[in-house]
């Protein structure tokens, strides 16, 4: 029983694990790793190309949907034994959901687990924003449009207001919205999850944070390639301003 679940959660790590963000610099020449950030996620990516960024956005958030809608919906463990094995309260009618809430979940966190720490990177990633909000749209897609339109106002008034790591703020306090609108609408069980991604990610920017609540400008950059786009400033055009600090 536990070795399906198990087996799932490999599944879900290995997915997540894909470095769209290098993927989409291939045949580029160059390393997203050594420019800018240093961060293989798509903000990074952002500073070098608009459209490269467009592949990473897509393939993270895009691998973090596929790896729990796998296990789901296509592939799942009927786990109907278990204590927290209970209908999911957003689908009560779904044939999948009543593998529990728990599990759903987890899934999801493996495949955030496995953007933050791929083998294929030598166990490291990027920050997990992008596949969290993938895995947020299969489990809860009504509730996760309400928090991205959120996201998409802030990171957009933050662009313009040249918020200190804007990306960052808009990020956390979407997953800060979102745990609200689960334990409002939804569940304390699912709020509690919810709590817990939040918590991962909030760890995840704790550099950012540092930086947010600092005095002047810490963090150094490296160089950017030189036939690279002119990183975002603030002023930037609405695509860089919709983008997650991952």
């Amino acid at each position: 029983m536990f070795e399906n679940v198990v087996i799932r959660l490999l599944v879900c790590f290995l997915i997540g694990s894909i470095p769209f963000a290098l993927v989409s610099m291939t045949g580029s020449g160059i390393d997203i790793r050594r420019v800018g950030s240093g961060n293989p996620g798509f903000n990074n990516v952002l500073r070098v190309s608009s459209r490269r960024a467009v592949v990473a956005l897509v393939g993270d958030m895009g691998k973090g949907a596929l790896a729990v809608w796998l296990v789901l919906y296509i592939w799942p463990a009927h786990l109907t034994r278990l204590a927290w094995a209970a209908s999911h309260p957003v689908f009560p009618a779904h044939p999948v959901f009543p593998v529990g809430i728990a599990l759903g979940w987890s899934y999801g966190l493996a495949a955030v687990l496995g953007h933050c720490f791929s083998p294929f990177l030598r166990f490291k990633g990027g920050k997990g924003i992008a596949t969290s909000g993938g895995v947020m749209l299969v489990l809860y897609p009504v509730w996760a449009v309400i928090a991205l339109a959120y996201f998409t106002a802030a990171r957009i008034a933050g662009g313009k207001l040249k918020w200190r790591e804007a990306g960052t703020v808009a990020s956390l306090t979407t997953w800060a919205l979102f745990v609200l609108l689960m334990l409002f609408f939804v569940g304390r069980l699912d709020a509690a999850w919810a709590a817990v991604m939040l918590s991962f990610l909030t760890w995840r920017h704790k550099k950012n944070l540092q930086n947010l609540f600092a005095g002047p400008w810490s963090v150094v950059r490296g160089p950017l390639p030189a036939d690279a786009e002119a990183p975002p400033r603030g002023n930037e055009p609405l695509s860089a301003q919709l983008t997650p600090d991952d």
